[in-house]
């Protein structure tokens, strides 16, 4: 087993909280409203929301994958930080054993936030993942993280 982590920043104009608590805390009601072509549910399979949680994420038509599980390992509430795994679907399978995730988002002076992720690619026996294959992840990724700010940015007593 071998592993590749990789590594992404971006701004947001949205404070960290605000943006902790849509893309966190209460993803699982908000992003399925906000993306429903891509994300069609999410529902909790274990938990309460916190460390240890078990979620399922229901893709829309037309996606390569029917679901992923997530395993919430890390909440921290005042620091803004998550760390989760994903444990099943998506790019799992003979390539892939687990991917880690940890994203922190950080305050900045002005009322905006740093979003700070971290991806561990926990790939089986050989294998090597391509920056190719990490790409397509990243910007989706990169998308909900815009839609969300998009919304709250528009919406300014969600979340406040």
């Amino acid at each position: 087993m071998g592993a590749k982590t990789i590594t992404h920043e971006v701004e947001s104009q949205v404070s960290a909280p605000r943006m902790f608590q849509a893309l966190i805390v209460d993803s699982h009601n908000l992003i399925p409203k906000l993306m429903p072509q891509g994300i069609k549910s999410v529902h909790l399979l274990q938990g309460n929301g916190g460390a240890g949680t078990i979620k399922q994420i229901n893709f829309g038509e037309g996606t390569q994958s029917k679901y992923m599980k997530h395993r919430i390992d890390i909440l921290d509430k005042e620091n803004y930080i998550c760390k989760y795994t994903l444990i099943e679907g998506a790019m799992l399978g003979d390539k892939l054993e687990s991917i880690v995730y940890e994203v922190k988002f950080e305050p900045s002076s002005d009322g905006k936030c740093t979003i700070k992720s971290t991806s561990e690619y926990h790939t089986c026996g050989d294998f090597e993942i391509s920056e190719e294959e990490i790409k397509g992840g990243k910007e989706r990724a990169m998308g909900m993280y815009k839609v969300v700010e998009g919304y709250l940015s528009e919406n300014p007593t969600i979340y406040a």
